[in-house]
């Protein structure tokens, strides 16, 4: 097999269970753990890094918003040392907003 297509073939599949952990994580009915919530910061943290073209379309109060929320997050853990269950519905929401434009269209 040539080895543009094996190295595509690789970036597709990795980039389906990128977003299956992604959607995993945002579900309603999923709880989050620490591990989640660090694991979605530095998925974010890289798709700004690498000015990834589904970031490129938003506005820049949608971008200001969502950096809100990733800070918001980032501040949660910081202070927070034991798990999200009373503040689950919130912090799923504000993932959610801090994720926003980077889930695939359904």
């Amino acid at each position: 097999m040539n080895p543009t297509v094996m190295q595509q073939n690789q970036t597709t599949a990795l980039t389906n269970r990128t977003q299956r952990k992604l959607e995993q994580i945002l579900h309603p009915s999923y709880t989050l753990c620490k591990e989640d919530v660090v694991w979605i910061l530095e998925f974010i943290k890289k798709k700004v890094a690498e000015e990834d073209p589904m970031m490129q379309g938003l506005t820049q109060p949608r971008l200001l918003r969502n950096f809100r929320y990733f800070a918001e997050i980032s501040l949660m853990l910081i202070h927070k040392r034991n798990g999200f269950d009373q503040e689950a519905d919130r912090l799923k929401m504000w993932l959610r907003e801090a994720a926003y434009g980077l889930q695939d269209e359904k």
